[in-house]
């Protein structure tokens, strides 16, 4: 891209719809104006202003501009000038006095641009500016005690660092010592000779993704340490959904600025991404400002594979003291493939210890045989054997659609340690599913926990960086204590909030080679029409919740499952969903739903599923028929066997259809909004974190 670039656009091209700074003075003499050269309009105040567009609220009574022609206009900040500007009426509403104008600045010169630019900056320093897109950031107050300890108990043992502040200064500190028993906190301070100061202390601790303030006395010092109690409150605070972390070593970003491509090729230091965003360290000759579109932006990681990005610049820092300033970027990647790169570059940063399943999915079948998953509801390895050749290939498919698939595996000396994947078999959903631990401790050091908390975290945030993510779902075994403790426990929390559900379920197996043998069941057995599958989606909406109807796609806008079916068939690979009827004097009294996925996605055929649903109070009487049926639809598949996912208490029709799970299991269908989970991942860490490491107190 470095040579071969358009290195000019149209302001309109160059910035997105909140381009700049919004500004707000609480004195005249303090805001900033807008002059035209057109009788009646002598002076309004701009309310946003970039170097590609100004907006302003006229006088009462002026006259409005034309829209014929190219406006003269100034900007005035206190008797500084700058100008004079052109610019096009672009926005304006006559029926209202009080309504603002719009004027899009083109031909903006490079020093028209610095000025602008350094009047802003000024004015951001002062409080009277700020980004127009300036997102408020999440708060929420925690007063429960035990739910304050396992917060701090897991910054103290992951190490977080924390931040001390006071007036005019802020000193690093780290959290050395809990004391459960005394319930008191003993923090190190990190600055060299520097001093406590004066009590109380508000400190500010960073968790997983997340950021806790607290105020508290101090009940002694001593040198470099302090002890605390246990704060009251403690305030969580996100300023964002992603999580950031430093970028590799050496990364770079270039680019051409989109107004003035005088400025050449610019190659900047990343300093820090997430999944849609990084951080580039500048300067102020950049002419950098929210909103403006950098676009492409060529990004390059240790592999030297370059990645193209849109980038739509958010946050500009101030002037540093080396004269270098950050500048925050949300980015989209431009195409497939890029796309495929970046997940896996950015992956990589946020979990270094793990990895992309591709080139491990042989040690990755040997972990499955190992940790005694395939010995779960009463199979054994050589039951999956047949399906060793599709988990290769799929595997293999999975690594370049960073859109359906993601593989997460932990690897040692010993080979695969642990792993977890999921895939997206749903529109807005995303299935987690196969996840598998080695039993023992690889010999290198590791922290209890860290195996399990860094395949989730990979895997859940992988999810998390899909745009158009609202769910998780998982057929978890409530009787496996992971489970219980951790993702049922926090589901549980909150499902009064139709945000999280915990649901039995009975996962039965069916063999497409053992029929019921029943006939003469009396029913019409067929695919469902219009109508019927109107009465299906009404029975499944006031039977079941609205956060179950939404991430299975069974509104009646999705149940033909057209979106996921046409993103895994583009992709070469089977999805399909259809609905069959059994009917009784023409009249529908139960429906069947079957779903095909790609072989070796879910090793336990998660996704050759079925499930069914009365119509009629005499429905089940069809059921029989109806898993029949399904046998020879999936018979038809290439299938000898699939999933029915059994919602219902009602065993009477379950030794007639030949149906068959592990007795004593407990599965339950767990399903999780996209909101909860950056608080479910700090859940998670707060779970899996190890025991704290006895210290001797120093004060």
């Amino acid at each position: 891209m470095r040579g071969d670039v358009e290195t000019s656009a149209g302001p309109g091209l160059a910035a997105g719809s909140y381009s700049g700074y919004s500004l707000h003075a609480e004195r005249p003499e303090k805001s900033i104006n807008l002059i035209l050269s057109q009788p009646g309009i002598s002076s309004s105040r701009v309310t946003r202003l970039s170097p590609t567009v100004v907006w302003a609220l006229p006088e009462p009574g002026a006259e409005l501009p034309p829209r014929d022609r190219l406006l003269q206009l100034l900007l005035d900040d206190n008797g500084r000038t700058i100008g004079p500007l052109r610019g096009e009426l672009f926005w304006s509403d006559p029926r209202r006095y009080d309504a603002p104008i719009g004027i899009q600045l083109v031909g903006v010169t490079r020093e028209q641009g610095r000025q602008i630019l350094s009047l802003l900056d000024v004015a951001a320093r002062e409080g009277r500016a700020q980004p127009a897109v300036s997102p408020q950031p999440i708060e929420e107050a925690f007063v429960e005690p035990e739910r304050i300890r396992s917060i701090l108990k897991t910054v103290c043992v992951m190490k977080h660092e924390g931040l001390l502040r006071q007036l005019g200064r802020t000193l690093r500190v780290s959290l050395e010592y809990f004391d459960v028993a005394s319930s008191q906190l003993h923090w190190r301070l990190e600055e060299p000779e520097a001093l406590w100061g004066m009590a109380p202390y508000d400190i500010e601790v960073v968790g997983h993704n997340t950021a806790y303030r607290m105020r508290v006395p101090a009940l002694g010092t001593q040198g470099g340490r302090m002890v605390t109690p246990l704060p009251r409150r403690l305030w969580k605070v996100r300023h964002r959904s992603h999580r950031r972390v430093p970028a590799p070593e050496g990364m770079t970003a270039w680019f051409h600025h989109p107004l003035w491509g005088e400025l050449g090729p610019l190659e900047r230091e990343v300093v820090d991404l997430s999944f849609n965003g990084l951080c580039l360290r500048g300067t102020p000759e950049d002419l950098i400002f929210p909103g403006l579109l950098l676009q492409p932006l060529e990004v390059r990681g240790a592999s030297g594979e370059p990645i193209l990005l849109r980038g739509e610049v958010r946050y500009v820092g101030g002037k540093q003291q080396d004269g270098q300033r950050v500048f925050g970027l949300q980015v989209t990647p431009r195409t497939p493939v890029d796309e495929a790169r970046w997940v896996q570059l950015v992956s990589q940063a946020l979990c270094p210890a793990t990895r992309g399943a591709e080139g491990l999915l042989e040690p990755l079948w040997e972990l499955f045989v190992d940790s005694g998953y395939f010995n779960l509801a009463g199979k054994t390895a050589e039951h999956f054997q047949e399906q060793h050749a599709s988990f290769l290939e799929t595997g293999r498919h999975a690594a370049h659609l960073p859109r359906l698939f993601c593989q997460t595996v932990w690897p040692s000396e010993r080979g695969v340690e642990a792993t977890l994947s999921s895939v997206r078999p749903y529109r807005h959903t995303w299935l987690v599913h196969q996840l598998a631990k080695r039993p023992g401790r690889p010999t290198t050091d590791v922290a209890p926990g860290q195996i399990l908390r860094d395949i989730h975290v990979r895997t859940l945030e992988h999810a998390q960086s899909d745009p158009d993510f609202r769910w998780l779902i998982a057929y978890t075994e409530s009787t496996v204590p992971l489970m219980e403790r951790v993702h049922h426990t926090y589901a549980r929390e909150h499902e009064a909030s139709g945000e999280a559900l915990v649901m039995p379920v009975r996962l039965m197996h069916v063999s497409c080679d053992e029929p019921s043998g029943q006939t003469g069941h009396g029913f019409e057995l067929g695919p469902a029409r219009f109508e019927e599958k109107t009465r299906l989606v009404e029975q499944i909406a006031r039977t079941r919740p609205a956060s179950y109807v939404d991430a299975l796609d069974l509104s009646r806008e999705r149940l033909d499952l057209r979106d996921a079916m046409e993103r895994w068939n583009e992709a070469g690979l089977e999805r399909e969903r259809q609905v069959l009827v059994a009917r009784r004097d023409g009249v529908a009294v139960a429906a069947l739903l079957l779903e095909l996925g790609q072989p070796g996605t879910n090793l336990f055929r998660l996704l050759d599923s079925v499930r069914l649903f009365p119509l009629t109070p005499e429905g089940p009487e069809a059921y029989v028929a109806l898993l029949d049926t399904a046998r020879e639809w999936y018979a038809r598949r290439g299938r000898d066997a699939f999933v029915f996912v059994r919602e219902d208490e009602d065993d009477s029709y379950a030794a007639a259809a030949r149906l068959h799970d592990e007795p004593g299991a407990k599965p339950c269908l767990w399903l999780l909004s996209a909101r909860l989970l950056p608080d479910f991942l700090e859940y998670v860490s707060e779970a899996t974190v190890g025991r704290l490491t006895p210290v001797t107190p120093t004060v």
